[in-house]
């Protein structure tokens, strides 16, 4: 996998150990590129340190739900499963922020926390190494499916959609950037990075957008009735 000016091709290359960025709602994919407006302090602390570093950060999501408990630290529990991502563009906005890009490079499992640093997070991780060997080109995507929900959500919602860029998108750039936009909650953006395969992803990305239309539908029949 590469990620701007790096090459990640086995476990080897990846620390064992991370800064955890908790943001509910986020999704970050293998492959994928996340825009970030990092404002407060523990966070900036952090990209000051990851800059000097490795540049790597862990994009996770609090837990939600029936499963939402605080940590012993006072802090919230987190998803065990999570996208470790490269800062890959960065400015400095002259009031204290940081716009960054971060590039997703693989997911991984958190198998404990560190010490915090500087008031900010950090895990022990177990990365995916399947993530990084990219061997996964979307080939066994429905992409006639896909497109046909997306287009569905788009007539349903009054949306446009640059359909000369869609068509010229590969599968694996196609199902990334729909599950990375995708207007839904945490619990379907983790199911989302949960899945393993990409034609796992678009499957489950299809299901959740055909759940929301039909919910969508009813409502507005209700609304005329």
């Amino acid at each position: 996998m590469r990620a701007g000016n790096i090459d990640y091709v086995n476990v080897d290359d990846l620390p064992e150990i991370v800064p955890l960025f908790p943001l509910s709602g986020a999704l970050l994919l293998p492959g994928g590129q996340m825009p970030l407006n990092v404002f407060e302090p523990r966070y900036v602390a952090m990209i000051d340190d990851a800059l000097c570093h490795d540049r790597l950060i862990g994009m996770v999501q609090p837990r939600f739900g029936p499963q939402k408990t605080i940590c012993e630290n006072g802090e919230p529990a987190l998803c065990e499963l999570g996208c470790l991502g490269r800062v890959t563009a960065f400015q400095e906005t002259g009031d204290g922020r940081y716009l960054i890009n971060l590039t997703g490079i693989c997911r991984y499992r958190i198998k404990g926390e560190e010490e915090s640093r500087k008031g900010y997070r950090r895990g022990r991780i177990a990365v995916f190494g399947d993530d990084l060997a990219c061997v996964d080109n979307g080939a066994q995507v429905d992409r006639d499916n896909l497109l046909a929900t997306f287009r569905k959500y788009l007539d349903t919602h009054g949306m446009e959609a640059d359909w000369e860029s869609v068509r010229k998108a590969s599968n694996e750039t196609l199902v990334t950037a729909l599950c990375m936009m995708s207007p839904y909650g945490p619990a379907e953006k983790q199911a989302l990075l949960e899945a393993n395969t990409l034609r796992e992803r678009a499957e489950t990305l299809i299901a959740i957008a055909e759940i929301a239309l039909a919910r969508d539908i009813g409502e507005s029949d209700t609304l005329i009735q």
